[in-house]
Order: structure tokens, then sequence, then C-alpha cells
């Protein structure tokens, strides 16, 4: 298994984790964005200290099916190498502390070996029983001692009965049936326990070969046992791209951008795409509020409006102004257009006239504050979206290209037309940046750094919108000579606008400029 490839945050950009680097850094700023002609100008950034490269060694491997059961095996035989014990004991030792072997040390030498074993739910190697009947082996009716020859589930005498190392023995239907239905439906592989009542010895993996006897059964054990170990390891991670079978391991755990051989790339702390500049944890609440939120905040903002006094939610069901919140808790009557207290209005109803009363003052006050926060989220949620669309649309744009490049290759090399494939790549990582951002501001607190955040935003977007236009509708065989310098300016400087957001948002996090809203808050 020689075929693993080593990664690292070099490759995606991440190496850098201050803002500049020792030397003075440039970028190229393009101004005159609603001219025909693009004009470069060189800008020359300050010297800022370089965060240690050597603290920076985050590395990862790109591994195949094959190769995580070769880890696996690895680590048993690392684990048996000092505990000396079966290799299917091993495994169901290290699924039980999670693959973790320094943890599984431990324990075992802090423990006493029939707690530790019992904890584990193996039978104690070590035990005279054992020694006879080692764990794991699968024991019949000539070396049991049953009783009545009766098979333990269906009752039924049997020339042979099959069992673990606890002792209880069931027939062959029986255990293939059992362990058929354990595995197929209900999804288990390490977990399964003998079926006896009240048994909670584990079937070992030697065991579960020899007393399943069918194919597809096996092999769908052997996929739940290698998706568990991966799902176990924390320094492991299944690639979430559709139809990919890689998972990526790395030197310890840390959200960084990975991407696996399949060409996606993720997030190794929570498996999401790759989402800089916003947060995991952030992220995560953002995801979940736009479930929740997103597909009724606008319906809400334009038909309903708040109970002065209890706040619920109401629906004006009808042409009358006079409504009486259904809340059983609260009854208040009310006016619908300036939100006061129905008393006062008299039998002047449709002709509102109470603006200046200080109760409706107050209750369209919080109106008007509730209003403010659904709008805030609209927002950020439109733009967050509006720029996934335009994410996805743009990755047509790859076919697009290409049948370009396939046209133009007949008067160009194939390296000569390569830089509109890779102009695409900075636009559709350009927008991915973008998209993410406005997670990020969403919880973000107004303060001066805020301020500079959002202006390179705004130059980020500007020079992302320029490049999308220019690979969209101005690119043909006949002007390729002439457009190829400007879509490579284009190109640079977008990437060098993402380089700046990005370094001032890890500077942020380095120097703690950054202050968040609470998820209650917002």
């Amino acid at each position: 298994m020689n075929s693993e490839e080593e990664y690292s945050d070099e490759d995606h950009g991440d190496s850098h984790r201050s803002m500049h680097s020792h030397s003075p850094s440039s970028f190229m700023s393009c101004s005159n964005y609603d001219s025909d002609e693009d004009t470069c100008t060189e800008i020359v950034l300050p010297e800022r200290h370089k965060r240690n490269q050597e603290a920076d060694d985050f590395v990862y491997n790109v591994l195949s099916v094959e190769q995580i059961v070769q880890d696996q095996r690895n680590i048993i035989d690392e684990v048996n190498n000092v505990l000396n014990l079966s290799p299917q004991v091993t495994r169901i030792i290290l699924n039980h502390f999670k693959w973790d072997k320094e943890r599984l040390f431990e324990n075992y030498f802090e423990s006493s070996p029939e707690d530790f074993f019992h904890r584990a739910q193996v039978v104690n190697p070590f035990e005279q029983l054992e020694e006879e009947n080692p764990s794991g082996a699968v024991c019949t009716s000539s070396n049991c001692t049953c009783e009545e020859r009766l098979c333990g589930i269906c009752y039924c005498p049997c020339a042979e009965l099959k069992g673990l190392g606890c002792g209880h023995s069931f027939c062959v239907d029986c255990w293939k049936q059992y362990l058929a239905n354990k595995t197929c439906s209900e999804g288990l592989a390490h977990t399964i326990t003998c079926p006896a009542a009240d048994c909670d010895i584990l079937v070992d993996y030697v065991s579960f070969l020899k007393l399943a006897d069918d194919s597809e059964v096996v092999e769908r054990y052997q996929h739940l046992i290698t998706n568990t170990f991966v799902e176990c390891n924390m320094l492991m991670r299944w690639c979430p791209a559709p139809n990919c079978t890689h998972a990526i391991k790395a030197n310890y755990t840390e959200p960084r951008a990975v991407k696996c051989k399949c060409g996606h790339q993720f997030c190794f702390g929570c498996g999401e795409n790759w989402h800089e500049p916003a947060s995991c944890s952030w992220l995560k609440k953002w995801l979940k509020k736009c479930l929740e939120d997103s597909e009724t905040s606008n319906w809400i903002a334009q038909h309903t409006k708040e109970c002065p006094k209890c706040n619920v939610t109401i629906e004006k069901d009808g042409g009358c102004n006079h409504m009486v919140c259904k809340n059983p808790s609260c009854r208040y009557d009310f006016c619908w257009v300036c939100l006061g207290s129905w008393e006062p209005h008299g039998s002047s109803w449709y002709s509102c006239n109470r603006f200046d009363e200080e109760e409706a003052k107050q209750a369209r006050l919080a109106q008007q504050i509730y209003r403010s926060s659904m709008a805030r989220y609209l927002h950020y949620y439109n733009r967050y979206m509006n720029h996934m669309q335009s994410m996805r649309m743009e990755h047509k744009l790859y076919a697009n290209v290409q049948a370009k490049m396939d046209d133009m290759q007949e008067e160009m090399s194939w390296i000569e037309v390569q830089f509109l494939r890779d102009a695409v790549d900075v636009l559709c990582q350009c927008r991915s940046t973008l998209m993410y951002s406005y997670v990020f501001a969403f919880y973000l607190r107004n303060n001066n750094q805020k301020i500079i955040f959002e202006d390179n935003q705004r130059d980020m977007e500007m020079a992302t919108e320029k490049i999308s236009e220019c690979l969209e509708r101005e690119i043909t065989v006949k002007n390729l000579y002439e457009i190829k310098q400007k879509v490579l300016d284009l190109s640079h400087y977008c990437q060098k606008r993402r380089h700046v957001l990005l370094c001032h948002v890890r500077e942020g996090y380095e120097k703690d400029w950054w202050e968040f809203i609470e998820e209650s808050a917002s």
C-alpha cells in the first residue's frame, strides 16, 4: 500500500497563516470596471510578521478501502505486540476504545484483567476455560457440554451446536438468520452480541465469518466494520462526495481544507464543503437557522405582525382591524394598524389616528426591532444563496470552456489554452469564499475591523463579478490572443483579493479582533 498520496496545506493556500509575509508583497488592483479596458495598479502591502512555518505541519493522506483495511491490521498488530492477544479479541477491544491505542494501553495497565475484558464485552482470554477454548473460536457440541443438545433459540434437537467462548450454543440455521438480521436489517457489526438472554459477549470477526456462511452477509459485515473504523477514528474522515469510497487520514484533528483524489475539497473538522472564513461552529448554527427560518421568513415579514403583549405571530384573516390574540394566556385586544390597545379606539376603528399614542409607539418599536432582526437575517441569507446559485451555474462553465479549448487547439497548443480552465477554478474558489464570508459576517459584531472586512468583501465581490462576466461573454476563438492577458490579470487580481480577505480574518482570530453575536441575540 505504497500508493498513498501525501498532501499538505501548501497545496490549498493555507500554509500561510499570518496576514502577510516577511517580505513586502503586492497585488494588482483593477479599476475602471465599467470601461472596456481594465487598468491594473500595483499596490504594495506593508510588511507583517510571518507565522512560524514549522508550526503549520498539518499533513494528510488519501486512503482507498484496501488501504483502510490494511491500516486496521497494522493497528491490531501494534497492539498485539504489546498485549499478546488474538487478533479478533484485539479488534473488539480497539473498537471499544474507538481505536485509540494510547487510551487502550492506559486502561489495560491500570485495570484488573477481569474488569478490563468485562467492560470490553469479551471473555477473559487468560481464564482457564479460555485456555481450552480460546475466545473467538466457534465451539460445537462435541467440545461444549450441552445438557439436552437443544438449540437455545429454536429449541430443536441438533447434532451440532455452535457458540462463542461464553458457553451458549445454537444451531447453524439460527446463527445464520440471527447474524443476517443484525447485519443487513439493523446495520450492526462490532456490537453484535451473543443471542442468549443477558449475555453481552460480542461476536468477533473470525466467529462471524464462520457462523454467517453467506457471501452477501459477510460483504455487508466487512463494509460496516470498515465504516465503523473510519467513523470511530478521530484522525480519519470519509470523503462526503457522492459515490466516493476514499477516506482522509490526518496527523491531527483540526478544521483544515483537505482534497480527495476525486477532486472534492472539504473541511476535515466538520465534513462540510470547505467554508473559510466561517468557523465550523458558526456554519453549523447558520445551516440550522437556514433550515428553520429561510423558507418562511419572507412570508412572515410580509403577512404577519406580533401581538404587542405576548409577541405571538398573528396573521390577519379578515378585513376588520380589531384583532384579538388567540393565545389562551393572552387574549389581548389591539389595533392591527397602530398595534395599540383597542379600548381607546371606540367606534372610529376604521380610521385609526392613534399614531402618537405612547402604548402604540412602544408596540410599533418592538415590532420594528423584530422586523429589523429578520431583515438583517434575510440580507445575509439572500447574498449567501445568490453566491451559492452563481457557483452552481458557473460549474457549468467548465463544459463551455472545455469546448472552447478544443476549438482553440486547432490554432494553439494545449498549454496555451489552459489558462481558461485555471480562470474558472479561480472563479469557483472565489464564489465559495464569498458565500461563506456572509455566514462569518452575519455573526460578527460591528466594530472597525468588521468595516475593513466588509471593504475587502466588497472588493473581492467586484473582482469576482468582473471575471465571471469576462469568461461568460467576451471569449471567442478570434479574440483569444487579445483577451488572454485580461483573463490572466483578472484571475491574478481575484486571487490576491481573496488572499487579502482571508489573511485579515486569520489575523483577526490570532489577535482576538472578532466579537461574535450569540445565537439568541441573532
